[in-house]
């Protein structure tokens, strides 16, 4: 079976201009992903008590206007999607997706995807901006990734995460979508979700499965295809502080995790203006999105993936894998292994 992919340009002989573009690339999808919903949040709360209150008033009549279209589809922007600074943060990495089969456009999909890890940038370079080319690889599929509920509740962001096509992960809104007329949706759920999150170490592959069975539920209500998608490297960005488990740490992480939807992960990056300082801007790690082909005829068995048998992303080859080392040290990173960690 042949092999198409969307590679990113050489990163030979980048010029210091270039650098500095996927460094700013980088770094501000880290600082939207981490500031953007609560400096909006914050910022609309208090020009409430200033001369500028009718802003606040404003929007707020809007949200409410607007509150259920994250459940209804959203509302994507293609000139979102398509912006140049999407290029620069897919040339950092750089990130690749793998095309291995072809996904008819006249039905749908369900994508299991793994890892979460920290910011989830592999799937949102290649399932939520053009940046690999992802409609011209899949021509008639439209891809929406579900992200946690909880950010569509914020002013501002809400509106900016949903012009890439993010959408809810709730039953509501995944109904809506795969009950279009229109063939061709592609939903991308992050299975192992937050609790994922919390085991995002260099050079490992942790995933949360067990109990994870809503979304073959879903996909067998629609009649979808399911398609395991996996993104080799996405834990190697970041440095994360992994508690162990059954420590009074962990248990904090599982507690706030519990009651506010997310994990508090402590991560760091390196810093934007020395590689050997600490800092939030990601390590240069190579990010490789591949997916396994449906069999012929459709959907893979809905029974394997609901049951406790190996669950269909751990088949994936690690020959996808890009080989990389520690970007803060000389050794190599440990051998990938695959664990499969309870959900919680």
């Amino acid at each position: 079976m042949g092999v198409a992919t969307a590679l990113p340009p050489p990163t030979t002989s980048k010029t210091l201009q270039k650098q500095y573009l996927e460094a700013v690339g980088a770094y501000q999808y880290v600082l939207t992903f981490l500031f953007m919903g609560p400096f909006f949040s914050l910022l609309v709360f208090v020009l409430l008590f200033t001369s500028l209150w009718t802003f606040s008033v404003v929007y707020l009549v809007w949200l409410y206007v607007d509150w259920d279209t994250p459940n209804q589809g959203g509302r994507r922007s293609e000139w979102i999607r398509n912006q140049a600074i999407w290029r620069q943060l897919r040339d950092y990495y750089p990130v690749k997706l793998v095309k291995t089969a072809e996904l008819p456009p006249d039905q749908n999909y369900v994508l299991g995807a793994h890892p979460h890890g920290i910011m989830c940038t592999g799937f949102l370079c290649n399932f939520s901006t053009e940046s690999n080319g992802f409609s011209q690889l899949f021509p008639g599929l439209r891809p929406r990734l579900a992200v946690l509920a909880g950010l569509f509740y914020l002013p501002v962001y809400r509106d900016y995460i949903m012009s890439f096509g993010l959408c809810p992960v709730s039953r509501q809104s995944l109904d809506f979508i795969l009950s279009q007329p229109q063939l061709g949706q592609a939903v991308v759920i992050m299975v192992g979700g937050a609790h994922e999150a919390l085991y995002s170490v260099p050079g490992e592959h942790c995933l949360t499965l067990q109990k994870r069975k809503g979304f073959v539920r879903l996909a067998l209500r629609h009649g979808a295809s399911l398609v395991p998608v996996y993104s080799f490297g996405e834990n190697d960005i970041f440095r994360l502080k992994a508690f162990a488990t059954g420590s009074w740490q962990h248990w904090c992480q599982l507690t706030f995790k519990k009651l506010m939807g997310f994990s508090p992960c402590i991560f760091w990056g390196r810093g934007l203006f020395s590689a050997t300082s600490w800092g939030l801007l990601p390590f240069a790690a190579p990010i490789t999105t591949v997916g396994e082909c449906p069999p012929p005829g459709g959907q893979p068995p809905a029974a394997e993936w609901a049951s406790g048998t190996p669950h269909p992303p751990v088949s994936l080859s690690l020959q996808w894998a890009a080989p990389s080392r520690s970007p803060s040290a000389s050794a190599p990173l440990r051998r990938k292994s695959i664990t499969i960690m309870p959900s919680t």
